[in-house]
């Protein structure tokens, strides 16, 4: 299936709405960097509409069904793969920023030495007990308690080295969010309908997203905007895109090389065991368990998928998030699920796959054959890349 990436650049501020309702008197939106690939997914498959000249009216209704798009209740070969933060360096390549997994710590050390730090899988000692199912438990060594920083991003070197295990740069290796964008904080007017005016009393608060810009200084060191990997569909040189909440113009160019990850499955299968980490929110129907996982009658979690078997042994899931959207075609919200969010962690042993099968299951993503969830997989959830376990 043919692969391509676009840079999509903004050309205003956005508004990033995440799931929480806002626009009551006195509430306050927030936006979320980077968005759910489902924004990137519904405004890239609306430009290509566009583009391809579809009527979208027909579209809507199902009467018309493309190839590459389907229709809005039958996805074609149309997915995204990827949406991360990313800048365009002054020298046109394309920098892809990654927010630290849930196995990585930033803190601060003695004389605030800036440092990063890794969650290992632990048994536990005698005496103390967990709910967890697993048999180890992702334990943060130290021997003073500290608090993480937030409001880092590794760059894509840095991201290699930790897929790798091996020890990152925090002078190379980090970007601070500061530096990648700034909150622009607007006041907005609730409207009464019935009289086509502002509505007495109806303020609230939404938080937009201003990217910064190579001449805008403040230590960037290029454009900030958003890298989108699709397949199943061909993409022209430059689409324009409506993105976000109130459809704020972005551009989104094509680009022809961005940099890759480390085929690491050749050292997994010799290992026997590794990483999975979650690159985009994952639907599972198993709750924070991904798909293909379930505990066994001895008490064990298996993974098998698609030819890859393992055990699950520790899992680092953050607080579960709830995801859902706006489905244009039927004009209203899409069913809101909770999901296990991005940079959630699974160590696996005993890994019984080829090299080929765990390249195949990265590609598919954390789905059945079929999918329960056609729409869902081509707005790009239920992606992972996998990591050594050092």
């Amino acid at each position: 299936m043919n692969a391509q990436a676009v840079f999509i650049e903004p050309l205003d501020v956005l508004i990033l709405r995440g799931n929480k309702l806002f626009g009551d008197p006195g509430s306050f939106g927030e936006s979320m960097v980077p968005p759910w690939p489902s924004v990137a997914a519904g405004a890239i498959r609306s430009a290509l509409l566009a583009h391809k000249k579809i009527d979208l009216e027909p579209f809507a209704r199902g009467q018309v069904r493309d190839p590459e798009l389907g229709t809005p209740e039958e996805p074609g070969s149309f997915r995204i793969t990827g949406l991360y933060l990313a800048r365009r360096l002054r020298n046109g390549q394309i920098d892809p920023l990654y927010a630290p997994p849930a196995d990585f710590v930033i803190r601060y050390k003695e004389q605030g030495v800036l440092e990063c730090v890794r969650v290992q899988p632990r048994e536990l000692p005698a005496g103390i007990q967990s709910s967890a199912i697993t048999p180890l438990h992702a334990v943060l060594p130290e021997r003073e308690r500290s608090k993480p920083e937030g409001g880092y991003w590794l760059t894509h070197e840095g991201w290699v080295a930790y897929l790798k295990g091996n020890d990152l740069n925090v002078n190379s290796h980090l970007v601070r969010s500061s530096d990648l964008w700034a909150l622009d904080t607007r006041v907005g007017v609730g409207l009464d309908p019935a009289k086509r005016s502002a509505a007495e009393g109806k303020l609230f608060t939404v938080q937009a997203i201003a990217m910064r810009k190579q001449h805008h200084g403040h230590g960037c060191d290029g454009d900030v905007g958003f890298l989108a990997e699709v397949e199943g569909a061909t993409i022209p040189d430059e689409l324009m895109l409506r993105l976000g909440g109130d459809g704020r113009a972005a551009r989104a160019c094509l680009v022809s090389s961005i940099p890759s990850e480390p085929d690491l499955p050749e050292q997994i299968v010799q290992a026997r065991r590794c990483r999975l980490i979650l690159t985009s929110p994952g639907i599972f129907a198993g709750g924070w368990l991904p798909t293909g996982a379930a505990q066994n009658d001895t008490g064990e979690i298996r993974f098998e998928l698609h030819g890859v078997r393992a055990r699950l042994v520790c899992a680092a899931v953050p607080r579960a998030e709830v995801i859902s959207g706006w489905n244009l075609a039927k004009w209203r919200p899409k069913p809101a699920q909770r999901v296990a969010p991005t940079g959630s962690i699974y160590w696996l042993d005993e890994v019984e796959a080829s090299a080929e099968q765990l390249r195949d299951l990265a590609m598919q993503g954390l789905w059945t054959n079929p999918p329960d969830d056609p729409g869902r997989q081509a707005e790009g959830f239920n992606r992972f890349t996998w990591g050594l376990w050092s």
